[in-house]
């Protein structure tokens, strides 16, 4: 990308500790919605329980781990969870291997898993600021969404090809290994940071919370942007519950459902690529506008799908949603994130961003059990309707708004 973005050897750490671990992340999403579909014979709903569990812990401990973070050095916490959560996954196939592997025990090891990526993500958001300046936090962004979007293009498909060759659980020792590269490689990272903050008290880390959430929805002006990306996540927890059972019920194989979410990541590079050039010309505003009215349409096309009589029409249409859905997501976290950190002083950067994430997070918690009850009840286009719907809302209702006209400040 021409953005004219400086890399310092200590992102480049930052970097590649981020992209090989979501590469892991994304083939562990699919390998876990693989094992409860195909091996454990799963149903909408368990997947929906699968996916509570993993945003649970945002939504019990999302608020304490964000004011918590906000008074500790943030490296030593990205290592130490990159660690945790490298142990959890090792479980999984050991579990398998031990023949005690059933929904129940993958739950808990999930929700566990859940619990340590909530501190690592509060650490690992509040300490990029600290690492790059202000005016080049937005290409910091785009670059980490870049690799994101090759992980979200390559995971699903090599998942896809573990899970057909050597079963799902077995693939979850891929994203073991890479957290553990993961810290390894951030321990190379030479970086000043405040000390830890001591003396912390229940009443003092109380008051902290209550600071973060009323920076949040208060004079922070990031309240509607906020409220917008709530909706965008019933939307998006919809999809994510019955998109692996649609798959199924269109007689997709494993290997064939990870191309399917390859083409996505495809997409999603391309948006990364071209997302600091989009928003130069649009704004931050329009720009995040316009790429909800792209998911939108993403979704309709996977409704279409179930319509074609012939199975590689449905495919190719599959394909087409999930390209679309990715284009809109690779061009717009890195204006939603920049603009929230940019207007964030950084003693409060951990909270502002675990407060968003936690009642984000609650959303999946929420919707995802009442979606997959839901498309087990009704069926599952009816509610990839309501996604397409709900992604719809958001998009026009931003736009009525005036953050349409927001341009994030320097």
């Amino acid at each position: 990308m021409s953005d004219g973005f400086f890399i310092s050897r200590s992102f480049s750490h930052y970097w590649r500790a981020d992209a090989v671990s979501v590469l892991g992340t994304y083939v562990t999403l699919f390998s876990l919605q693989a094992l409860v579909v195909f091996t454990l014979e799963g149903t909408p709903s368990d997947v929906g329980w699968l996916n509570a569990s993993r945003w649970l812990p945002y939504l019990v401990f999302g608020l304490v781990i964000g004011a918590l973070v906000d008074g500790r050095r943030r490296l030593p916490l990205m290592i130490g969870t990159d660690l945790v959560q490298a142990v959890l996954l090792l479980s999984v196939p050991l579990l398998w291997w031990l023949d005690a592997l059933s929904l129940g025990p993958l739950l808990v090891i999930v929700f566990l898993y859940g619990t340590a990526a909530v501190v690592n993500m509060a650490a690992t958001m509040s300490f990029l600021p600290r690492l790059v300046p202000r005016d080049q936090l937005q290409p910091a962004h785009a670059r980490i969404d870049g690799a994101d979007a090759v992980g979200s293009m390559a995971g699903p498909a090599i998942g896809g090809v573990l899970a057909s060759t050597i079963g799902a659980p077995l693939a979850v020792l891929v994203d073991s290994l890479t957290y553990l590269y993961s810290a390894l490689t951030l321990r190379r990272i030479d970086t000043d940071e405040p000390p830890a903050r001591t003396g912390v008290t229940v009443r003092g880390l109380l008051g902290d919370i209550i600071e973060g959430v009323r920076w949040a929805y208060g004079r922070s002006g990031l309240r509607t942007l906020a409220i917008a990306t709530h909706g965008w996540f019933v939307g998006n927890a919809v999809v994510g519950v019955v998109l692996a059972p649609y798959a199924r019920a269109l007689e997709l194989s494993p290997y064939q459902f990870g191309l399917v979410g390859a083409v996505g990541g495809v997409g999603a590079v391309v948006g990364a690529t071209i997302t600091t050039a989009v928003g130069r010309r649009l704004g931050t505003g329009r720009t995040i506008i316009l790429c909800h009215s792209i998911i939108t349409c993403g979704v309709v096309a996977m409704v279409v799908a179930g319509e074609p009589a012939s199975f590689a029409g449905a495919i190719a249409l599959l394909m087409l949603g999930q390209g679309l859905y990715g284009l809109a997501m690779g061009m717009s976290n890195s204006h939603e994130m920049s603009y929230r950190q940019l207007v964030t002083p950084d003693e409060l950067q951990a909270r502002t961003n675990t407060t968003l994430r936690a009642i984000n997070r609650a959303v999946i918690v929420v919707v995802a059990p009442i979606a997959g009850l839901l498309a087990d009840a009704v069926g599952i286009r009816p509610m990839l309707v309501v996604a397409a719907v709900t992604f719809a809302l958001v998009a026009s209702g931003l736009a009525a708004t005036s953050f349409r006209n927001v341009r994030a400040p320097v």
